[in-house]
């Protein structure tokens, strides 16, 4: 299984974030397994966000913000690779709310140095998902899901996918160039505006309209 992750995909997000980069192709990362965290359970701040590091000396002196990212997630439900995007639709069926939790300090540093990102998006924990529902529910047009995050009690971000630079079926026949996807691949879309940093006793709750598909907390 693999997580497949949009980045800048939304353009509030990039107004808030400084970032004056206009793609013509996506902003692809990954994220391990060992990130994905489901049913419910909390999310424990990292160590490496909890203590000042002193190494590498590359970074001396970091202390990590931890950052919530809401976002729409695909579930891939059949094999293919070299995907035509009038054909993609085929290829997802079950979509649901996530976070993707990024240090935001330590991406600004990587970021700077003209480094990967994966050290402060893809930690342990940091791709949450929550209940799959058929997308049929939703009205059957992944181009106009409307979504958001509240962190205790209070909307904190909204967005909807009509609004993302690169559409679902643009990702899938984008990536599928690189390599195959299989089912149970996770796609992570992209973040709306709102972004912002999470504390312990905090409890998240995402929303797909008014169906409540994700609920947990910090710890």
């Amino acid at each position: 299984m693999k997580i497949i992750a949009v980045g800048m995909n939304y353009t509030d997000h990039n107004k808030e974030m400084n970032n004056p980069l206009l793609s013509e192709e996506p902003v692809i990362f990954m994220k391990g397994d060992s990130a994905l965290l489901k049913d419910g359970k909390p999310f424990f701040i990292p160590d490496f966000a909890n203590v000042m590091l002193t190494s590498p000396p590359s970074f001396p002196n970091l202390k990590s913000e931890i950052h919530h990212e809401v976002e729409i997630v695909v579930k891939i439900s059949r094999l293919g690779k070299n995907i035509a995007e009038q054909f993609a639709y085929r290829y997802y069926d079950e979509i649901t709310a996530g976070i993707d939790f990024t240090a935001r300090d330590l991406q600004r540093r990587l970021r700077s140095q003209g480094l990967p990102w994966e050290l402060s998006k893809a930690f342990d924990g940091s791709a949450v998902v929550g209940d799959f529902i058929p997308l049929t529910k939703v009205g059957n047009e992944i181009q106009n899901i409307d979504f958001h995050l509240d962190i205790d009690g209070v909307t904190v971000q909204h967005g909807n996918t009509r609004d993302m630079l690169f559409t679902v079926d643009k990702i899938i026949a984008y990536v599928s160039c690189f390599f195959s996807l299989k089912m149970g691949d996770l796609i992570y879309t992209g973040t709306p505006s709102g972004v912002g940093p999470v504390a312990i006793g905090n409890r998240l709750q995402a929303y797909i309209g008014n169906r409540r598909l994700l609920d947990f907390y910090v710890r």
